[in-house]
């Protein structure tokens, strides 16, 4: 789509003006660029003229933005964030097949990176680069291939292949179970319980599974499993926890089944990306993989 000069201002007038906003002054800004702050200014001044609309508001030795500058200064920010990240990953892999994924941390941690290695070595020409992130977000506006999800299967503006689902079971160390005594669902009504902040619900619907009447239910909240499995072992108290992230710690007997009683989530695990990359090769592959890994 070819679009007019006059909306697409040199990276050089961009960075002039993202340093000079980002700073609060044309002295700064010059000194992080190497140039004068004449230069600085003119580029500025350039820019505004090129757009048509005032960026800055000059006080004697000082700018401040417009509130459009303000707007238009998040926005570059972001671009040149993003044509920098794509220049670093363009030098990292010159051959291409750069492979950007989000991924829960647990689950990134436990479950997907033990097993890259195997993906790696089948696809010798892909680079993956990790990144974290808890919720959905826009493709649009962000540099991210793909994403790990577990939840419902809808996400806006992308394409969910399915993974795999996830039973939960409640954890404690034994020392924690012995103190306690717990040997049913309902004794657990009366001991602490350790809560994920991403799924809020999931106590009471463990309690409705087992037919134990509805309770208020209180206690610790973190918002990774990582943590929550830790204070379990820790002896804090019982953590609703996915068996297939907790196979270590059950081996070994650092946690244990309050009581043998699992429960299948509602939500599962899937590989959301926007349909325009869904052919992009190293998404594709690794996509095929990742499908192969769940599934065994």
């Amino acid at each position: 789509m070819l679009t007019s000069r006059r909306f697409l201002p040199s990276t050089a007038l961009l960075s002039a003006f993202e340093a000079v906003s980002r700073t609060g002054s044309v002295t700064a800004a010059a000194k992080e660029l190497d140039l004068t702050q004449s230069a600085v200014s003119r580029q500025i001044k350039t820019l505004e003229e090129q757009l048509g609309v005032e960026l800055f508001i000059r006080e004697r030795q000082t700018v401040r933005l417009t509130l459009a500058g303000d707007g238009y200064a998040r926005e570059i920010r972001e671009a040149l964030r993003r044509i920098s990240s794509a220049s670093l990953n363009l030098r990292a892999n010159p051959h291409g097949g750069t492979l950007n994924l989000a991924i829960l941390p647990t689950f990134g941690t436990r479950w997907l990176a033990p097993r890259l290695g195997r993906f790696l070595s089948a696809n010798p020409g892909v680079t993956i680069n990790l990144v974290t992130r808890l919720s959905s977000f826009d493709f649009r506006l962000d540099s991210i291939d793909a994403a790990i999800h577990f939840g419902h299967p809808h996400w806006p503006g992308a394409e969910l292949t399915f993974l795999m689902s996830e039973k939960t079971v409640p954890a404690c160390s034994p020392d924690f179970r012995d103190r306690y005594g717990i040997s049913q669902p309902s004794d657990l009504v009366d001991v602490p319980l350790l809560h994920l902040t991403t799924r809020p619900d999931a106590w009471e619907q463990w309690f409705a599974d087992n037919e134990v009447p509805p309770q208020t239910v209180h206690g610790m909240l973190f918002d990774q499993f990582a943590t929550a499995a830790q204070a379990a072992i820790a002896g804090l108290g019982v953590a609703l926890l996915p068996t297939f992230l907790i196979e270590d710690e059950l081996k070994r007997g650092d946690l244990v089944a309050s009581v043998n009683r699992e429960m299948e989530s509602k939500e599962r695990y899937y590989l959301a990306f926007p349909a325009e990359r869904a052919d992009y090769a190293p998404l594709s592959a690794f996509r095929e993989w990742i499908v192969r890994e769940a599934a065994g």
